[in-house]
């Protein structure tokens, strides 16, 4: 791969390649980076949900273990 890119210039090698590669993967790269933040903002909507669920138990717990009137 280097004996190609030894006599071009400086430029081909880091703007018009990496545009190119830009141009012909950017779906593919958006899909893909799409989909993990979609995966993230999933886990912390499930993160939030239990957190707010194993809160929600502690305080009915302990409010209901102080009555005594069980």
């Amino acid at each position: 791969m280097r004996e190609i890119f030894a006599g071009m210039p400086w430029w081909v090698k880091w703007i018009a390649v990496p545009v190119i590669a830009i141009f012909v993967f950017g779906g593919l790269i958006a899909s893909v980076v799409g989909f993990v933040i979609g995966l993230l903002f999933k886990v912390l909507v499930f993160v939030v949900v239990v957190g707010g669920l194993i809160f929600v138990v502690r305080k009915f717990m302990s409010s209901s273990s102080s009555r005594g009137d069980w």
